[in-house]
C-alpha cells in the first residue's frame, strides 16, 4: 500500500467558469520511499490502514521543507535496501541503522535518532540485567536488521538461540506465544510495545554508539545532501525534537544536534565540507 502525503486541488467556481488548478506544491516532484510498517512508534498502521508514527511525521516535515510530495510504501524492513538499490525508492525514510558495513554500500544523512538495542520480555519472567543471562534463552529478532546481525555474531559467545521473523510485530508475537523468551529491537519500538501490552516489560539496554539515518544510493550524493540539509533545517527549527517528544516522550540528543558536514563522521561517504544553512520558512 502506498501512503502519499496529499496536496491540495483548488477549484474556483464562477457563474460562467469552472477552473481547477493545482497548488505549486502539488505540481512539485514526487520522491518515492519506504518504511517498515510494523515498527511502532516509528511506523505503524492505524485501524483504517493509514501509516502513522514518528517516521511519517518526519516525512510530512521534510515534504514541507523541500516543497515536494513524498510517497511512502509500507513494507518489511528486509525489502527496503533492495528496493533502494533497484531504484524503486529515491531514498529510505524508514529507520536504517548506519553501520560501517552498510556505509560501504550506500550513503547516509546525518543521524536523527540514537540506535541502542533493548530487550523485551514477558512481565512475569526473570528480568534480564546482563548479557550473561541470555544463556539458554531463545531470542526473537527482525529479519535483515542489525539485531539479527548482532545475534549471529554473539549467540555462541553468550549461549543463546535466536529465531528470525519478517517483522518486529511477528517477533513480539513470538514472545507472547512462548515461541521465544526474549526479543531484541531498537529502544523506541520495544518501549512502545511494553507500554501498549501489560504482559510485556523492557529490561536490558545495550549501548551501541550507533544511530538511525536516512539512506541513499552510493552514487546519489545530490539527493543525500539535499535531504540531509533539510534535516539540519528541521533540527534548527526544533521540529525534529517536537516530533520525538510526541512519539517517544523525550527528545534524544541526535534530534537536537546539527552535525558537521554531510553524513556520519568517520564513516565511508562522509563529506566534511561545512554546510551553510538558509532554512527560511517551511514551504
Amino acid at each position: 500500500m502506498n501512503y502519499t502525503f496529499k496536496k491540495t486541488l483548488i477549484c474556483l467556481l464562477a457563474p460562467t467558469l469552472l477552473a481547477c488548478t493545482l497548488t505549486a506544491a502539488s505540481q512539485a516532484e514526487t520522491l518515492k520511499t519506504g518504511a517498515d510498517a510494523s515498527y511502532a512508534p516509528l511506523v505503524f498502521r492505524d485501524l483504517d490502514g493509514t501509516l502513522k508514527g514518528f517516521t511519517i511525521d518526519m516525512g510530512h516535515a521534510l515534504e514541507k521543507q523541500l516543497g515536494v510530495t513524498i510517497s511512502v510504501e509500507g513494507t518489511q524492513f528486509s525489502a527496503l535496501i533492495p528496493a533502494l538499490n533497484a531504484k524503486k525508492y529515491d531514498f529510505i525514510l524508514g529507520a536504517v541503522t548506519a553501520t560501517r558495513e552498510r556505509a560501504e554500500q550506500m550513503l547516509f544523512s546525518e543521524p536523527y535518532l540514537d540506535s541502542d538495542y533493548l530487550i523485551l520480555q514477558k512481565k512475569d519472567t526473570e528480568t534480564i540485567k546482563s548479557l550473561d543471562q541470555l544463556k539458554g534463552k531463545r531470542l526473537a529478532v527482525n529479519r535483515g536488521s542489525p539485531y539479527e546481525t548482532w545475534s549471529q555474531e554473539n549467540h555462541e559467545k553468550y549461549g543463546f538461540a535466536f529465531n528470525v521473523y519478517p517483522t518486529n510485530a511477528d517477533a513480539i508475537q513470538a514472545i507472547l506465544s512462548g515461541r521465544a523468551d526474549l526479543g531484541m529491537a531498537g529502544v523506541p519500538a520495544q518501549a512502545w510495545a511494553a507500554k501498549q501490552n501489560p504482559l510485556l516489560k523492557t529490561s536490558l539496554e545495550i549501548k551501541t554508539g550507533q544511530a538511525w539515518a536516512y539512506a541513499f544510493r552510493k552514487d546519489d550524493i545530490a539527493m543525500r545532501d539535499r535531504i540531509s540539509t533539510a534535516l539540519k533545517c528541521l533540527k534548527q527549527k526544533g521540529i525534529v525534537a517536537e516530533i520525538a517528544k510526541k512519539w517517544l516522550g523525550f527528545a534524544p540528543t541526535a534530534t537536537q544536534t546539527i552535525y558537521e558536514g554531510q553524513g556520519l563522521k568517520g564513516m565511508p561517504g562522509y563529506d566534511p565540507t561545512p554546510v551553510q544553512l538558509n532554512c527560511g520558512e517551511q514551504k
